[in-house]
C-alpha cells in the first residue's frame, strides 16, 4: 500500500508542536502530528498550576540561556508575547498579568490547549496520537517515517519532542537521539528550574528552616534574582532558587541575601539603646519563625544594646551574605525545564532548521535554549514554532 504523503510531519503534540502544526496547515500544507502519548500538551495542563502561564510581557534574548546567547533572537523578535495575546483576544481567551510580566489565563490552562487544537482542526491537521516512531530515513523527497501505526513520508520534518523534564508526564530523549543519528551535536542537557538539595549531613543545620519562605536575591557569580526562596526539607525551592538553579552546576556556592530591600546593621545601630531582643528585632523584617530560626542559627539572642562587634559582624554575614553549596538537584522529574538540547550552532537561527540536513527542523525544549521562570519557556515554543513554519 502507498504510504500517505505529507508536505509537514511535525513529532511531539505539545506546544511548540501544535502551534507549529496550524501555523503549516493554515498555509495549505498537509501537515501530520505524531506522538507517543495518548493526551495533548501535558505540559500546557499542569503549568501556572493549572493556570498556564503562557508567556511573559518582557521575553527577550536576555532571559535565555544557551551557548550561543544571541541565537533566540530572530525567532522572538518575530513573534512576541503581543502577537500570542492577539490570537487569545481574538478567540475570547481572557487572562491576567500575575507578577513580573507573567501572564496567566483567567480559566484553567485547558483553555489554551482546546484553542491550539481547535486551529489544528480548523486548518485540517491530521493527527495520530499513541503512535511511537521506530525509524526515520531520509530520502530524496525528504524522510520515511515508520512507526507504530504505518509508515508517512514527508518533505520536512519537525522535531518538537521537548526535553527530559517531567518524564511522568511523558518526556523522553527521543528529539536527543534523531538529532545524533543525523549527527547533530547535542550540548549536554542538565535539569532546570528545578529545587536544589543539601547534604544529607547538612540538613540538620537548616531543620529549623524547613517550611520558611522570604523574599530574597539570590545569586551565583554576577547573575541575580530577587524572588522568594524557600527552605525544604531536602534542601531549596522557590522562584529565586528555580532561577538560579538554571546557571548552578556541582560545586557552585549560592549566594542569599535575606534581607535585598535594607541594610540589617544600619537598622540595628538606630534602635542599639534598644532593650529588645534581637529576635523580636528581626520580626520587624522577617516572619516570626524565621527571626527566631535566624538566632539560633546565629546561637545567640540578647539585647540589642548588648550586641558586640563580633556578632554584629556574624548578623551581617548571615542575612547579607549567607552561604549554600547544594549537594545536586530534585532531577528531572522535579524540574521544569531542560537545559541544554540542541546545539544551535547546528541549526539556522531564521527558521531553526539544520544547516546540513535539508528539510530537517528543531523546534521548543529540544533546543538549547532555556528561558527562565516565569512564562519563558512557552514564548520560546511559540517563536520557534513561528520561524521555523515562516520558511514552509
Amino acid at each position: 500500500m502507498q504510504s500517505p504523503n505529507f508536505d509537514v510531519i511535525i513529532i511531539g503534540a505539545g506546544a511548540a508542536g501544535l502551534m507549529c502544526a496550524q501555523f503549516a496547515a493554515a498555509k495549505g500544507l498537509r501537515t501530520l502530528i505524531l506522538d507517543h502519548s495518548s493526551r495533548l500538551a501535558e505540559k500546557i495542563r499542569i503549568s501556572g498550576g493549572g493556570r498556564c502561564n503562557f508567556t511573559n510581557l518582557n521575553a527577550s534574548p536576555a532571559n535565555y540561556i544557551s551557548n550561543n546567547p544571541h541565537f533566540a533572537t530572530s525567532a522572538l523578535s518575530r513573534y512576541t508575547p503581543q502577537h500570542f495575546c492577539e490570537l487569545l483576544d481574538w478567540h475570547g481567551i481572557s487572562y491576567h498579568e500575575k507578577t513580573l510580566g507573567q501572564l496567566f489565563c483567567d480559566d484553567k490552562s485547558q483553555a489554551i490547549i482546546d484553542l491550539l487544537d481547535h486551529l489544528c482542526q480548523e486548518n485540517h491537521v491530521q493527527r495520530k496520537m499513541n503512535t511511537s516512531v521506530l525509524k526515520i530515513d531520509k530520502t530524496l523527497a525528504g524522510f520515511e517515517l515508520s512507526t507504530t501505526q504505518g509508515s508517512f513520508n514527508c518533505a520536512k520534518l519537525i522535531i518538537a519532542t521537548g526535553g527530559l523534564a517531567i518524564p511522568q508526564i511523558g518526556a523522553t530523549g527521543f528529539g536527543y537521539q534523531i538529532a545524533q543519528q543525523f549527527d547533530l551535536k547535542v550540548i549536554p542537557t542538565t535539569p532546570a528550574l528545578v529545587p536544589l538539595t543539601i547534604a544529607p549531613q547538612d540538613l540538620p543545620n537548616y531543620t529549623q528552616l524547613a517550611g520558611i519562605s522570604f523574599l530574597s536575591e539570590t545569586s551565583l557569580g554576577k547573575i541575580k534574582f530577587i524572588e522568594n526562596s524557600l527552605f525544604t526539607h531536602r534542601g531549596l525551592s522557590g522562584p529565586a532558587i528555580l532561577q538560579i538553579s538554571s546557571y548552578w552546576n556541582p560545586g557552585n556556592k549560592i549566594a542569599i541575601n535575606l534581607l535585598p530591600s535594607q541594610n540589617i546593621i544600619e537598622q540595628i545601630q538606630h534602635h542599639r539603646s534598644s532593650n529588645k531582643l534581637l529576635s523580636n528585632f528581626l520580626s520587624n523584617y522577617f516572619s516570626q519563625k524565621l527571626a527566631h530560626s535566624l538566632c539560633d542559627l546565629l546561637k545567640f539572642d540578647v539585647q540589642l544594646s548588648q550586641l558586640s562587634k563580633t556578632q554584629l559582624s556574624a548578623i551581617e554575614q548571615l542575612i547579607h551574605h549567607f552561604q549554600i553549596c547544594p549537594s545536586g538537584s530534585e532531577g528531572y522529574k522535579k524540574a521544569e525545564v531542560t537545559r541544554g538540547g540542541v546545539d544551535t550552532n547546528e541549526l539556522n537561527s531564521k527558521d531553526l532548521q539544520s544547516k546540513h540536513v535539508a528539510g530537517l527542523y528543531f523546534i521548543g525544549e529540544v533546543v538549547d535554549v532555556t528561558g527562565w521562570l516565569g512564562g519563558y519557556n512557552f514564548q520560546w515554543a511559540w517563536s520557534s514554532a513561528y520561524a521555523a513554519a515562516s520558511n514552509f
